[in-house]
């Protein structure tokens, strides 16, 4: 079963994501900030990321950019969800080596979309 690591500040946001996700089977695991978000992937075997970006301690943008930078990590796939919806911002989210870039509001059928394509691609 794949698991799938959400790391989100906003406890209602968070909350629907894992609503999102809860028919899929996959295992979730949650993380409050980008720092916690970072020391679980180390520690823990993770298949996929959502990551926010706007949160403490690290911002997503900051997790994203440290984990694809690192050999042993690189090959899970990213989506960073954000209310940041400008051109600018996702350029920058997918230089920092997201797979993915969704914006909030988001359905949550866009969501699986985007975790099954990047879970069975593997």
């Amino acid at each position: 079963m794949a698991r799938i690591l959400v790391a989100e500040d906003s406890i209602t946001d968070l909350q629907f994501i894992k609503n999102a996700l809860k028919e899929t089977g996959y295992e979730i695991l949650t993380a409050s900030n980008g720092d916690e978000a970072e020391q679980k992937v180390r520690s823990e075997v993770v298949d996929l990321i959502i990551l926010d970006v706007v949160m403490p301690k690290k911002n997503g943008f900051q997790v994203c950019r440290s984990l694809k930078r690192d050999e042993k990590y690189r090959h899970i796939p990213i989506i960073l969800i954000t209310s940041k919806t400008q051109d600018s911002d996702r350029f920058w989210g997918l230089k920092q080596g997201a797979d993915e870039y969704v914006t909030k509001p988001f359905e949550p059928t866009d969501l699986l979309e985007a975790v099954k394509k990047h879970l069975t691609s593997r």
